[in-house]
């Protein structure tokens, strides 16, 4: 994930219909996810984690708000002594993620009233779909106060969204830039291309990469946008950055049939092993055979 983030716009589906910004980024994290076996919106899924950090950081902006200064921020001089008094945890439920526990702020006098997350209330109808038009941030801070409305019936500034928005694409940034293992046993490596507005809409690639530390875990290492088509030349840039983030070595690397690939993973980590995409394999399989002989293949390569 790069510092600019990606901001998946109207997408097609199979039908011809076009897709909200909201429903564009579902997408594509579900295809990703789909595709390496990753959690979406399991116990430890990334849903509910995107849920938990989006929720906690509206309330603490609406605390700012309410207060009228940041924490630890307070005006000696001023008239009210109303400070911030820790928080006290919240388990809410919302449709895609399930049980999200949450740290709700709290204020000395007792005076502050959530609007994204109110009082007693515990189901969040379509909180996912603020979720994904933060994490997508392809809407203006005007369309999301509005969405908040919609949804909540809750008046949020577009003040309040902007600084909600600021400090949840911060956070992102600081978890693009993490330090990583040493030694991954397997990183899985692929693009996807979305629908991206920048002036106008094109497809830009996203590419992904997936790794399996030595105790068996998995870990989304990071995102990040490419430009035009899938290239062996920016995959260089996207390895180089996992070298430089830690990773020293890597026993297998699984990624599909790009030609020039495997020439680049060897100039990053010499000993690591490139392996084809089983996924990618089986689709070759199709492309020496005739079409009469597939609907037999299918039932045979089904097993395996």
């Amino acid at each position: 994930m790069t510092s600019n983030v990606v901001s998946p716009r109207k997408k097609t589906e199979g039908d011809g219909r076009q897709l909200s910004p909201e429903q564009a980024a579902a997408a594509a994290m579900v295809a990703e996810a789909k595709a390496r076996g990753l959690e979406l919106t399991g116990p430890n899924g990334l849903l509910k984690l995107f849920t938990k950090n989006v929720l906690e950081t509206a309330l603490n902006e609406e605390m700012t708000e309410h207060l009228g200064h940041e924490k630890n921020q307070a005006d000696p001089g001023r008239e009210s002594t109303n400070v911030r008094n820790g928080s006290r945890g919240k388990t809410v439920i919302s449709d895609a993620a399930g049980e999200v526990r949450i740290d709700v702020p709290r204020d000395r006098e007792g005076t502050f009233e959530p609007q994204i997350v109110k009082k007693r209330q515990r189901r969040l109808t379509e909180v996912d779909e603020i979720v994904l038009s933060l994490y997508a941030k392809g809407m203006t801070t005007g369309e999301i106060s509005a969405h908040f409305a919609e949804i909540y019936g809750a008046s949020v500034s577009k003040e309040t969204i902007s600084r909600i928005t600021d400090k949840v694409v911060a956070e992102m940034t600081e978890w693009s830039t993490r330090p990583l293992d040493s030694v991954y046993v397997a990183v899985f490596i692929d693009a996807i291309v979305v629908k991206v507005r920048e002036g106008q809409v094109a497809n830009r690639p996203i590419y992904a990469a997936i790794g399996v530390t030595v105790d068996g875990r998995k870990d989304v290492l990071g995102l990040w946008a490419g430009t035009g088509g899938e290239g062996a030349k920016f995959w260089m840039s996207v390895l180089i950055d996992l070298k430089n983030r830690g990773v020293r070595d890597v026993f297998f690397v699984v990624c599909d049939g790009l030609k020039g690939l495997p020439d680049t993973v060897e100039a990053v980590w010499p000993e690591a092993i490139v392996q084809t995409c089983i996924i990618h394999l089986i689709r070759n399989t199709f492309r020496l055979t005739s079409r009469a002989d597939a609907d037999a293949i299918k039932r045979d390569i089904k097993p395996i």
